[in-house]
C-alpha cells in the first residue's frame, strides 16, 4: 500500500461544528494522525448532537442508545483520534502543550480571540513548539467581527453576496443550499495549513495561518465580475442564465431537466444539429458569440420549445452525438450513487465504528488521485475520548495514576 502524503504529521485538532473538522478530515485523509481534542463536560464536538443517528436498529430520528452516534459525527469524525480535555481547567495547558511539542499543527475554529483569553493561542503554542503551525478558521478572521464576531454559515452567505448572485431580478435572496462558507474556508484553510508546514520544514519557524469564512466566500465571490455588470447595466442576478454565455442555462424536458453550457460557435453549431436547424449557424442573431448573447433569450426560447416535448434521454442523446455539454440536472441521492464517483472513492460508504456499514449511507470521500500516494478516509469516528490512554498514555508518557488523576479532577 502507498504512504499518505502526509504520514508522520500530527494534527491537534481543536475544532468542532463543521468548518473546522473538515478542514481536519481532509488532513486525516492525506494521512496526518489528528488527534482531536474535545469537551468532556459538554458532550464533545456539537456535531454529536446532531439528529439523525445510527445505532443497533439503524438509522433514526433520536438517539436511543449510548452507542448511537449522529451521521455528522460518522461522517466529520472519520480517521481521527478522539481525546477529552477541559481546556478551561488550570491543569489543560500542561496537558495541551503536550500534544503541541509532539505535532506540527494546531486547528481552531472558534471565535477571534478566543484561543488567546485561554492562554492557548499561537504566541503560547509556539513558545512550547517554535515549528507549530497554527491554522484558525473564524467567521471574519483574527481581527474579529461586528457584534458577537460569532458567524453561522447563513450569515456569512448573507454578507459575502453570494445570496444575491442567484434568482431572478426583484427575487428574495436565495440561500445557495449547501453550507459553502462552512465548506469553502476549511479548503482555504488546508492549503494555508500546507504550505505553512512546507516553510516550516525549510526555516524551523511555524506562523499563524488565518483563515475567514467571509474572506473565503467573498473571495469566491469575486471570481465573477459583477462591479464590470453593474457598471454596464448589466443583471447580477439572472436565474439560471450568466449575461456572458449563451447558449447556457438549465431547460425542461418532458420528464426531467438537463443543464447546457456551449457559448462557443463549434457548441453552438451543434446545438443547431441536434435542433435540425443547422440554418441557424448562418443567422446573424446567432453567428457569433457576442450576438448569441445579444440574443440569447431568443436562443434559448428555441432550445426550450424543442426541448420541452422530448423525452430527457432523448434530448441529452441528440446533444450528446453533436457534441454539446450537456447533462442531466440530478438530484443529491442520484448524484452521490454514481458509479464512476464511488469508484474513484469520491463519495464513500459510511460506517458506524461498532455497527458497520448502514445501507445506502454516503459521506464525502477524498476527491484526490495520487499517482504515488493514497488518500483515503477509511477508519470509522471513534467514540468520544476512546484514545485516551492513547494518546496520552502512550504518546504524552501518562502513567495509569497520572490518567486517573487527571480524569479525577475533571482535566480530562
Amino acid at each position: 500500500m502507498a504512504e499518505r502524503p502526509l504520514a508522520g504529521r500530527t494534527v491537534v485538532d481543536l475544532t468542532t461544528a463543521l468548518s473546522g473538522p473538515y478542514a481536519t478530515l481532509l488532513l486525516a485523509g492525506l494521512g496526518a494522525r489528528v488527534i482531536k481534542v474535545e469537551n468532556p463536560l459538554t458532550g464533545g464536538d456539537s456535531s454529536r448532537g446532531n439528529s439523525p443517528y445510527v445505532g443497533a436498529g439503524g438509522l433514526t430520528t433520536v438517539r436511543d442508545g449510548s452507542d448511537d452516534m449522529s451521521v455528522s459525527m460518522m461522517l466529520r469524525g472519520r480517521n481521527k483520534q478522539s481525546v477529552t480535555l477541559n481546556l478551561k481547567h488550570p491543569r489543560a495547558r500542561e496537558v495541551l502543550a503536550g500534544l503541541v511539542r509532539a505535532a506540527d499543527v494546531m486547528v481552531d475554529n472558534y471565535s477571534a480571540g478566543v484561543t488567546d483569553r485561554l492562554g492557548i493561542g499561537y504566541d503560547w503554542a509556539r513558545e512550547v513548539n517554535p515549528r507549530i503551525v497554527c491554522t484558525s478558521i473564524s467567521g471574519f478572521g483574527a481581527q474579529g467581527g461586528p457584534g458577537s464576531g460569532k458567524a453561522m454559515d447563513t450569515i456569512v452567505q448573507a454578507l459575502s453576496g453570494v445570496m444575491m448572485t442567484a434568482g431572478a431580478p426583484g427575487e428574495p435572496p436565495v440561500r445557495f443550499g449547501l453550507p459553502v462558507g462552512d465548506l469553502v474556508a476549511p479548503l482555504y484553510a488546508v492549503i494555508g495549513t500546507l504550505a505553512a508546514v512546507l516553510q516550516a520544514d525549510a526555516t524551523g519557524r511555524g506562523q499563524h495561518v488565518d483563515v475567514s469564512m467571509l474572506g473565503a466566500l467573498t473571495s469566491l465571490v469575486a471570481c465573477e465580475p459583477f462591479d464590470a455588470y453593474e457598471k454596464l447595466g448589466l443583471p447580477a442576478r439572472t436565474g439560471a442564465t450568466v449575461p456572458r454565455l449563451a447558449p447556457f442555462g438549465t431547460f425542461p424536458a418532458a420528464d426531467g431537466w438537463f443543464a447546457l453550457c456551449g457559448p462557443t460557435d463549434a457548441f453552438a453549431r451543434g446545438l443547431f444539429a441536434a435542433l435540425g436547424r443547422d440554418d441557424l449557424a448562418a443567422d446573424p442573431r446567432f453567428a457569433t458569440r457576442d450576438a448569441r448573447v445579444a440574443h440569447a433569450a431568443e436562443l434559448h426560447d428555441l432550445l426550450a420549445a424543442w426541448a420541452a416535448d422530448l423525452p430527457l434521454a432523448t434530448v441529452l442523446d441528440l446533444l450528446a452525438r453533436n457534441g454539446v455539454p450537456a447533462a442531466e440536472v440530478r438530484d443529491p441521492i442520484d448524484a452521490v450513487r454514481d458509479p464512476v464517483v464511488l469508484s474513484r472513492g469520491e463519495v464513500v460508504p459510511l460506517e458506524h465504528p461498532r455497527h458497520g456499514r448502514v445501507e445506502d449511507l454516503h459521506g464525502t470521500g477524498m476527491p484526490i488521485r495520487f499517482s504515488g500516494a493514497e488518500a483515503a478516509l477509511d477508519r470509522p469516528a471513534p467514540a468520544l475520548g476512546e484514545h485516551n490512554a492513547e494518546v496520552y498514555g502512550g504518546l504524552l508518557g501518562y502513567s495509569d495514576d497520572e490518567l486517573k488523576s487527571l480524569a479525577d479532577d475533571g482535566v480530562i
